[in-house]
């Protein structure tokens, strides 16, 4: 009995995890033979989970919509992944209750060692100012490495890492205090001291982990500033493909009005005039949140920047101009 019951809960995690299934593939995985397949297809529909069944040369099994939600079975990176997610999802507005009561029937059931991935990356996330606007593709980052980090600002030990950058010279090994994990944008930063003991932004994405030091330092924690809001300036000014200051006809305080918080940092000159420092992975981007102002401004570098405002410039001229009539 416990080794059929088994067979069925994998038999239900496979038919989980893609939309079809034939016959042989499953007794294939399950290591047993088609008939009993179809048994426990069987004793599964009689416990109330809908599998359909298609006939014929492209005959297989899914799992189809039924009256209640069967158990889902997760691996560990799934486990983790959800129980993330919904800490996140328990500060949305009107989601706050469920959120919380799903998160305490999957904790209720984590194993210790998940429990704890789950819980070093909670205390060491903190999110910054989401910007739906951005169309530029997210990148790839491997839950692994999210994890290992957030194990390591929570024991303490050094990380060991190579950084490359995309279109640079190949990476270099770096050595860090890390402190704190940011998510913002759809990306993950890393803010850490680094050996010479200089504050740092790394971007996760962009991070290729070595073997795990063991060895803890000493934290000395960001003096009189959140991790969040040094992240904000710091990519605004390094962590881009594109970085620009836009000199800005107007105080700081009301481009600040103006502006989502994930555009950039503003920099007050006078009571008239401030410099937005900003920065996208292209220059289209930049060039929409700096039009976006609705307010004038100077633009003197980069000079890629300079030549793709001309441009789009003349285009929106020509835009407004009188359509010649055909003689």
């Amino acid at each position: 009995m416990r080794e059929t019951s088994s067979r069925l809960l994998s038999l239900l995690s496979l038919l989980q995890t893609r939309p079809a299934w034939t016959g042989a593939e499953l007794a294939s995985r399950l290591n047993v033979s088609t008939r009993t397949i179809r048994n426990d297809v069987d004793r599964l529909r009689e416990l109330g989970y809908p599998v359909d069944a298609v006939r014929g040369p492209a005959g297989h099994y899914q799992l189809g919509v039924g009256a209640k939600l069967p158990p889902l079975l997760l691996d560990d990176e799934e486990a983790v992944a959800v129980a993330v997610g919904l800490r996140t999802g328990a500060g949305v507005s009107g989601m706050e209750e469920s959120s919380g009561r799903a998160l305490a029937k999957l904790e209720q059931v984590l194993p210790h060692r998940l429990r704890r991935q789950v819980n070093a990356i909670h205390t060491t996330l903190s999110k910054g100012p989401d910007n739906t606007g951005s169309n530029v593709q997210d990148p790839e980052v491997d839950p692994a490495v999210v994890t290992t980090i957030a194990a390591a600002i929570r024991d303490e030990h050094y990380l060991r890492f190579e950084y490359a950058v995309p279109g640079t010279d190949p990476g270099f090994p770096i050595l860090v205090e890390p402190y704190r994990l940011v998510s913002w944008q759809r990306y993950w930063y890393l803010v850490a001291r680094d050996e010479s003991g200089q504050w740092r932004t790394y971007r996760v994405d962009w991070m290729d982990l070595r073997m795990a030091t063991g060895r803890r330092y000493r934290p000395r924690p960001m003096p009189d500033e959140d991790y969040t809001d040094f992240v904000l300036r710091d990519v605004a000014t390094t962590g881009w493909k594109v970085h620009a200051r836009i000199t800005v006809f107007a105080s700081a305080e009301q481009v600040l009005a103006r502006i989502h918080a994930a555009v950039g940092v503003v920099e007050s000159i006078d009571e008239n005039t401030c410099v937005l420092v900003t920065g996208a992975e292209s220059l289209e981007v930049v060039a929409v949140y700096i039009g976006m102002l609705g307010i004038d401004f100077h633009v003197t570098a980069p000079a890629a920047l300079v030549d793709h405002l001309r441009t789009i410039g003349e285009r929106y001229l020509r835009a407004v101009e009188p359509v010649p009539r055909p003689s």
